[in-house]
């Protein structure tokens, strides 16, 4: 996945940035820690304010290469039934035949194809994200938090992400039209992510 560099020398030639050698500590195999980590969304409703949700079950793998962070990988499964928005009502109502379908479909993943490091601390991801049982590409752009060893010896890295994504291609097409022109809710949807993983004994 490949977020874990250090700011490079802006005098640098264009060429492809060093990789700190000292970045080959962080390579391995880490886990999400579901405590410090949010995958959240972004919708507009009704035209005028933003709903924001996340989801509160979800496992997930990353395995960092320090020396070349383009073959870095990561894997996301996502429980939908543990959607929360903070109104029960609309909870329901996302898990139900007009959004997610959860009986159906109880697992939304994430599994990459491309890492790519943009210079300093900017990394930008494309893997297969699969909703509704449709596969579509999905782009995450990163940023590196840092890496640390906490309190109790865990070994962590953390990074926050964004990415926009159009809620129909993966066949999220619900609305209701408005009196005064517009939907109830957006197509385009924000996503965010703020990740700290633990590396695995």
């Amino acid at each position: 996945m490949g977020i874990f560099s250090r700011k490079h020398d802006d005098t640098a030639s264009a060429a492809p940035a060093a990789v700190n050698p000292d970045l080959a500590a962080v390579t391995g195999e880490y886990e999400l820690d579901p405590a410090h980590t949010t995958i959240g969304f972004v919708a507009r409703h009704a035209m005028v304010t933003n709903v924001k949700g996340s989801f509160q079950d979800f496992t997930g793998t990353l395995h960092l290469d320090g020396s070349d962070p383009s073959r870095s990988t990561a894997t996301i499964d996502v429980v939908m039934d543990s959607i929360e928005t903070g109104n029960a009502d609309r909870d329901g109502h996302l898990k139900s035949s007009d959004f997610f379908k959860t009986d159906e479909f109880p697992t939304m993943t994430f599994r990459t194809t491309k890492a790519e490091a943009l210079g300093g601390d900017d990394y930008r991801i494309t893997g297969d994200l699969t909703v509704l049982g449709t596969t579509k590409p999905l782009t995450i752009d990163l940023e590196f938090n840092g890496a640390a060893t906490d309190p109790f010896g865990n070994q962590r890295v953390g990074f926050e992400g964004k990415a926009e994504i159009l809620r129909s291609e993966w066949g999220l097409t619900w609305n209701a039209a408005l009196e005064t022109g517009g939907v109830l809710v957006s197509d385009k949807i924000k996503l965010n992510f703020d990740i700290s993983a633990i590396r695995k004994a």
